[in-house]
């Protein structure tokens, strides 16, 4: 058995342990020697964050290969219409390449916790709430999306991991969960064939 530590991350807290500059850190939050995160929360998003004490098992939620759906609540600037919608469900074309498709559909305003700083708001531009699941993890990728159809993330929520969902957890909350792994299965060996 491997345990993992489900976090709520807040807003403006980096998803490392030191920082030169002073800035918020995970270890204002987290006290278990040896958990490390399984993958990262930029800076300015908020919600799920997984920590393991297992290697492997941090390997396999973090590695890009795993392809582990990310579920994230998406409030963006402005009226978001089907045809966005359908941009983002086909993939859209960023600087670093094409998205793969994402499952995308539209939400009503979640009860969330209040954020601090508070999202900024103007009486004249609506904004619109999305359900976003991805199973890539490029560099500030559902911001970058959003953006690239013309209606740039204002506030980023990440709601699951897989089949791990952040629930009732509030920010700077965790609990810690037993995870059964299997064990790594040995690779077959391939015989080689004799040279003629």
């Amino acid at each position: 058995m491997s345990q993992i530590v489900l976090f709520n991350k807040p807003y403006g807290v980096l998803c490392q342990f030191t920082d030169d500059r002073g800035r918020p850190t995970l270890a204002d939050y987290i006290h278990r020697p040896g958990f490390y995160p399984a993958g990262r929360l930029d800076f300015d998003s908020e919600g799920l964050l997984l920590l393991t004490d297992d290697g492997e098992l941090q390997h396999r939620i973090s590695h890009p290969r795993q392809k582990l759906p990310k579920t994230y609540w998406v409030q963006a600037e402005g009226d978001i219409g089907e045809d966005a919608l359908t941009r983002l469900r086909r993939g859209v074309e960023l600087k670093d390449g094409p998205t793969a498709p994402a499952k995308v559909r539209r939400l009503a305003a979640p009860d969330l916790w209040p954020r601090n700083p508070p999202v900024r708001s103007r009486q004249s531009i609506p904004t619109s709430w999305l359900e976003l699941t991805i199973s890539e993890g490029r560099n500030r990728q559902v911001r970058r999306m959003t953006a690239a159809v013309g209606h740039p993330t204002l506030r980023l929520v990440r709601v699951a991991i897989g089949n791990w969902t952040l629930g009732q957890l509030q920010p700077g909350k965790q609990r810690l969960e037993e995870v059964y792994t299997a064990p790594a299965r040995p690779r077959p060996v391939r015989k080689r064939r004799p040279k003629r």
